[in-house]
Order: structure tokens, then sequence, then C-alpha cells
């Protein structure tokens, strides 16, 4: 059965479709950097208006690639994200659903993270430990199946990548900062500096970087007063990455061990981030899985195969469902609810 997905949950609008047999057909992105840049910052309406704009083009330039006319299913997100943003997505896929007479799948935007390493040649198998780590988003979940998710451990303010975002801005780098922080940092020294590790050594799994990032800004105003930040950007780029992937990497190896999982996948924009995926694959035991880079970020083939993954939820379009908030571990194996 062939599965469109549509993502529209932030600022990129992203479409796919699936084949359950052959894989994944063909997928598009069209990425609004450009747009909300000079804002330093996603923008929501702005965010609306240019789904609004790509995404009829986007979806004929995938079902053409693809060779495929009508889909089976339309697999959309329906949260959580921003609202406006996920009610074009929504409303568009159950628009088609409903000409094309097909059923529409309403997919969590982090399952779609959780499922993107299945679109690989070597998927994990289940159970695993997945660690989600995304703009808005940073937790670690224990996935025993699609849809039996127990979520171990959370942040409980600023998520990794917000945390990335907001110290790229105070070392003055353009949006998006996590890629350009990341740039930055290869080119300093990873403890020219000693910043925090979270949480690392208190029990449990949860995350927080608030404090994290007022330790980078303190150093960041005392080196200003000091005419020394020139000198040292790239030194606090490197050290306050370093201080991230340690915390990310400490709290993984921990749910791991506590919770005997021998797979760990990686996920979501922060997993496209090279240091972390080279420290936990020499100091994971186990097997580690990505997503190739391209479905790190937000994109259409995640949701298009999760959408593979729940066609036991395929229901009549009737409803344009957006949720700003959606718990991962509220979801139910699929067809549980049918």
């Amino acid at each position: 059965m062939r599965v469109l997905g549509i993502e529209t949950s932030c600022d990129e609008t992203g479409v796919a479709v699936f084949d359950t047999e052959r894989g994944l057909l063909a997928q598009a992105l069209h990425s609004q950097v450009d747009l909300h840049a000079v804002y330093g910052g996603v923008v929501p309406e702005i965010a609306s208006r240019d789904h609004l704009k790509r995404l009829l083009p986007l979806i004929r330039q995938v079902l053409a690639e693809a060779g495929a006319g009508r889909p089976d299913a339309v697999a959309y997100t329906a949260g959580p994200g921003l609202v406006g943003a996920l009610m074009v997505g929504s409303g568009l896929a159950n628009g088609l659903a409903l000409a094309w007479q097909v059923p529409a799948i309403a997919v969590h935007h982090m399952e779609g993270h959780l499922l993107a390493p299945m679109l690989e040649d070597e998927p994990p198998e289940f159970p695993f430990l997945a660690l989600l780590v995304s703009g808005g988003h940073t937790m670690l979940v224990a996935v025993e199946a699609i849809g039996d998710y127990r979520v171990l451990g959370t942040t409980l303010d600023d998520a990794a990548g917000e945390a990335f975002d907001k110290t790229a801005k105070l070392l003055g780098l353009p949006y998006p900062g996590g890629p350009a922080l990341a740039q930055l940092a290869a080119g300093g020294r990873a403890d020219a500096f000693t910043f925090p590790r979270p949480m690392l050594n208190r029990p449990g799994l949860d995350f927080s970087f608030s404090g994290l990032k007022t330790a980078v800004m303190l150093a960041v105003r005392e080196l200003e007063v000091a005419g020394d930040i020139d000198q040292q950007r790239a030194n606090i780029a490197a050290s306050f990455q370093a201080a991230v992937v340690d915390t990310l990497v400490g709290k993984t190896l921990r749910a791991a061990k506590t919770e005997g999982y021998s797979r760990v996948i990686i996920a979501g924009g922060v997993g496209a981030n090279t240091l972390l995926r080279e420290q936990l694959a020499e100091r994971f035991q186990g097997r580690v899985y990505y997503p190739r880079l391209e479905f790190c970020t937000d994109n259409g083939a995640m949701i298009a195969v999760a959408g593979a993954c729940r066609l036991a939820d395929a229901a009549t379009p009737d409803i344009i469902e957006a949720r700003a908030r959606w718990r991962l571990d509220s979801l139910q194996p699929p067809g549980a609810l049918t």
C-alpha cells in the first residue's frame, strides 16, 4: 500500500510517498529558514502561510516522482506543533483523503522521528531505547513495540535544540543556530571553559539545560566586558557543545543500563550532531541506529512511514485534527482503539 505523508508541524513543509512493499518512493522538503532568519526564530503566522503556498505543488511533485496517482492512505502530522501550521496540513490531508475516498491517518510528530530509522536498509528491531532530541523535545523513551512507549525522562525546561539555538544567538550566530554553533565549535577547544553537565550526577533520567544556558551567558558577558569575546567564541561553542553531548550521552547510557537495552536509536534534529553520534557510538557497548541526516530534521518521509505502521488506525476523514500538545506515551498500539 502507498501512503502519502504530510509534515507541517513547524517551519518545514515535507511530503513523501512510502510503499509498504517497495519502501520510500519519493520525498521533497521545503525549508522556511530564509523567511524566519530575519526574525531570529519561527513566526507562526508566516509559517502557516508558507505551508499553504508550498504544500500542493510539493504533493503534485512527489506523486509524479513516485509514479503514483491516488495513494491508498494519507498520513499527516496532527501534533504536537504550531496549531496554525498543523491545521494547514491536517485540512489539506483530510480534504484530499475525502476527494480520493481513501482513509486519513493522524500521526504524532515525535512518533515520526522515533520511527525514522525504519527508513534505513537495516532498521532496528524492537525493543530499543530512543533518544529523541529536537528543537522542542528532549526525551528518553523505552520502546517495546509501535505504540508501546514509556517515557523514562524528559526535559524540565529548554530542550537541547532550544539550548543550541539560544546559545548560538548569544554568540551572534545566524538562525538556525544549532548547525552554525556546531560548525563554529569545530574550530574551538572543548576544555577551554568548564560548563555544568546539568543533572548528570543526580538520580533519574530527566534533562535540564537552562542552567547551562545561563552559565554560557555569564561567560559571554564577562568576555564582552574584557574585550575577549571574538577570540573565544569558538572555544565557548565547543565547550557548550561538549557539555550538552556529555549530558545526553551520560543519561542515555544510564537508561540503557538500567532498563537493559542493547539497541539505541537517536532521532530528531540534534541527532544529526556529529559529536553526539561519535560519542554515543564510542561509549555504548550495544548497537546504535540513526536515520540518515536528511531524515533527522522534520520531513514527510518519517510521517509516511509512521502512517504505514499505523494503517490499522486509518479512519474516514471527517475532522481537522491539530494538537499543540500531545503526550507520546498516550499513544496506543496500532488498531487498539478500533
